[in-house]
C-alpha cells in the first residue's frame, strides 16, 4: 500500500517539534522525522492514508504558526499518491527508527 506524504516547513524547531506532535495526535500518520532544511527551517514528513495525511497537516499548519517567538509554518505540500520513482529517490521512506510507528 502507498502511504501519502504531507510534507510542513517551519521557521524555528520549537514550530517543527508542536506541529510533529500535533500531526501524529490528529490523524492517523507515521511520523518519518523532523530535519533541518536552512537558515532555521525545519521540515516534518508524516506519511498514513490521504485523509489522515490531510487532517494532521492541517492540524500541523495551525498549531505551528501560533507558536510563541517567531515560529510559523512557512510551506505545506501533501502527495496524495506518491509513485514509485519518489518513493525510490526521495528520502520519504520508512526507516528503522520510525517503523515501530508505521500506520
Amino acid at each position: 500500500m502507498l502511504y501519502s506524504i504531507g510534507v510542513i516547513e517551519t521557521h524555528g524547531y520549537p514550530a517543527s517539534l508542536a506541529a510533529a506532535d500535533a500531526m501524529v495526535k490528529a490523524g492517523r500518520v507515521s511520523l518519518l522525522g523532523i530535519n533541518q532544511a536552512d537558515s532555521g527551517h525545519q521540515f516534518v514528513v508524516v506519511r498514513g492514508p490521504v485523509a489522515e495525511v490531510k487532517r494532521a497537516v492541517d492540524a500541523g499548519l495551525a498549531v505551528a504558526n501560533d507558536c510563541p517567538e517567531n515560529g510559523e509554518a512557512t510551506s505545506h505540500y501533501i502527495v496524495p499518491h506518491p509513485t514509485d520513482n519518489i518513493e525510490g529517490v526521495l528520502p520519504l521512506h520508512f526507516t528503522e527508527r520510525s517503523e515501530p510507528f508505521r500506520v
